[in-house]
C-alpha cells in the first residue's frame, strides 16, 4: 500500500526476515506480521516456500540467485554484508520491522531509509554463534572460523535497533548477555483458536491416517519436530523406555536414520508416522498421554500446539519451554538427560491424570501476538509529544 508524501512515494512498513523455508516457526510469526501490517512489504534473502508467509510477494538478495542459497553454513560470512546493502534505497518507509535469528538485524536504511526506525523482533540472536552447545551446526569449520570476526560485529549492529522484541524471557536474558541491550517479551503466535476449533480431530484425518491412530497403542508418549540431532527425539524415546510407555515419533528429517537405529533398540515400541498432515498431528497430540519436548529451545511453538490439543508436556527445565508450561499449570519440567528425572516428571504426569484446560493457552494465540506487535511498532514509531 503505497501514500504519497509530495513527490516521494511512502509505504506503510517494510517487514524483513532472514529467509523463508516451509512450516518453520519464524515463518508463521512473519506470517503474523503480515497479517497485522498487510499493506507492508516484504524481504527476505531468499524464498524457498512460496505461500509460506501469506500471498505477499517477497523482494529477495542477490544470494537467491547464488548457490549459496542452498549451503546456509557456507553462506553465513555473505549474509552480514549482504543485509547492509540489500534494503531499497526507495520507496521511503515509516519503519522497518525485523524477524532475526541469524543476521537479519544487520538490515540497513539506504537512500529514503537511513534514518527509518528499525524494530526487531528477536527469535534468537544467533545460536549459532553466541550458543554453540545448543545447535551443532555451529561446530562446522565455516562457522567456527567466521564466529570470532562475526561476534563483535553482531552485537554492534544490534545497537542499531530503534527496539527490542524477544520471543520468550529465556531469549530476553540472552539477549542482555550477548547484545548488551534490554528487550521486551512477545511470544510468539501459536494457531490456539484453530487448534481448538475440532472437538476430535481423528474424524478429519484421511482414511491412510484414521487406520494408523487405530494401530496406535491406547497410552503413548508422543514427540514431534524436525529430525535434527538437536531437536532430541532420542530422548523422547528414551522417555517412553524409563516410563515402560510406547512412543509415537512424527517427523522427518536427516536425523531419522540414527532415530530409527535408537528405536530397534528400545525396550518399548516405537513407532514412526512419518511427516505428518496437520490434522493428523493435532490427532495424536489429542490422543498422547503427554507429549516429551527434550530440547533447550528458544520457546517452543509445538509443545504449545500440543497444550492447546489438551496434552500435558514433559519439557526440559531450561529454555523457552518452561514459560508455557508454567501458564498451563499442568506438566512437568526436567533434566531430560536425567534418566531418574525424566521418569519421575513423566509418572507426575501421567499419575495426575490431568489435561490442559482449553482457556489455559489463550495467552499465546495469533490474535493476540497481532495485537502486542502492531502495539509495539506504534509505541516505537510514534514521535514524542
Amino acid at each position: 500500500m503505497v501514500a504519497s508524501a509530495g513527490s516521494v512515494p511512502v509505504v506503510s512498513g517494510l517487514i524483513i526476515h532472514e529467509w523463508i523455508e516451509e512450516n518453520g516457526g519464524a515463518e508463521k510469526v512473519v506470517a503474523a506480521m503480515v497479517d497485522a501490517f498487510p499493506g507492508a512489504d516484504l524481504l527476505a534473502l531468499w524464498e524457498d516456500a512460496p505461500g509460506a508467509v501469506g500471498t505477499t510477494s517477497v523482494r529477495e538478495s542477490w544470494l537467491s540467485r547464488s548457490r549459496l542459497r542452498h549451503h546456509k553454513a557456507l553462506a553465513l560470512p555473505a549474509m552480514a554484508p549482504t543485509w547492509r546493502w540489500t534494503v531499497p534505497a526507495r520507496p521511503r518507509y515509516d519503519w522497518f520491522l525485523v524477524s532475526s535469528h541469524l543476521f537479519a538485524h544487520h538490515a540497513r536504511g539506504r537512500g529514503l531509509n537511513r534514518d527509518v526506525a528499525k524494530l526487531v523482533y528477536v527469535h534468537s540472536p544467533a545460536r549459532y554463534l553466541w550458543v554453540p552447545e545448543l545447535d551443532t551446526r555451529g561446530a562446522s569449520l565455516p562457522v567456527r572460523t567466521a564466529a570470532s570476526v562475526l561476534k563483535p560485529l553482531d552485537r554492534r549492529r544490534a545497537g542499531e535497533a530503534t527496539a527490542l522484541a524477544a520471543n520468550s524471557a529465556y531469549v530476553r536474558e540472552r539477549i542482555a548477555t550477548t547484545w548488551g541491550r534490554a528487550a521486551e517479551v512477545i511470544h510468539p503466535p501459536v494457531d490456539i483458536t484453530e487448534i481448538q476449533s475440532v472437538a476430535d480431530w481423528s474424524t478429519v484425518v484421511s482414511a491412510d491416517e484414521h487406520r494408523l491412530l487405530d494401530s496406535l497403542p491406547p497410552t503413548f508418549l508422543l514427540g514431534a519436530s524436525r529430525m535434527v540431532p538437536y531437536k532430541r527425539l532420542d530422548l523422547v524415546i528414551r522417555a517412553g523406555e524409563v516410563s515402560g510407555l510406547p512412543v509415537v515419533i512424527a517427523g522427518g528429517g536427516p536425523d531419522e536414520a540414527r532415530l530409527r537405529e535408537v528405536a530397534a533398540r528400545a525396550r518399548v515400541p516405537v513407532t514412526f508416522t512419518g511427516r505428518p498432515s496437520t490434522p493428523l498431528l493435532r490427532a495424536l497430540c489429542q490422543r498422547c498421554a503427554a507429549f516429551v519436548f527434550p530440547p533447550i529451545e528458544d520457546f517452543g511453538i509445538m509443545p504449545v500446539e500440543a497444550m492447546a490439543a489438551g496434552a500435558p508436556v514433559v519439557c526440559h527445565r531450561v529454555g523457552g519451554a518452561v514459560e508455557s508450561l508454567s501458564v498451563a499449570g499442568i506438566g512437568a519440567a526436567v533434566d531430560a538427560e536425567d534418566d531418574d528425572d525424566l521418569a519421575a516428571g513423566v509418572r507426575s504426569v501421567l499419575d495426575s491424570g490431568l489435561r490442559v484446560p482449553r482457556q489455559a493457552m489463550q495467552r499465546f494465540s495469533r490474535e493476540r501476538f497481532i495485537d502486542e506487535i502492531r502495539d509495539f511498532v506504534t509505541r516505537h514509531t510514534q514521535a514524542p509529544s
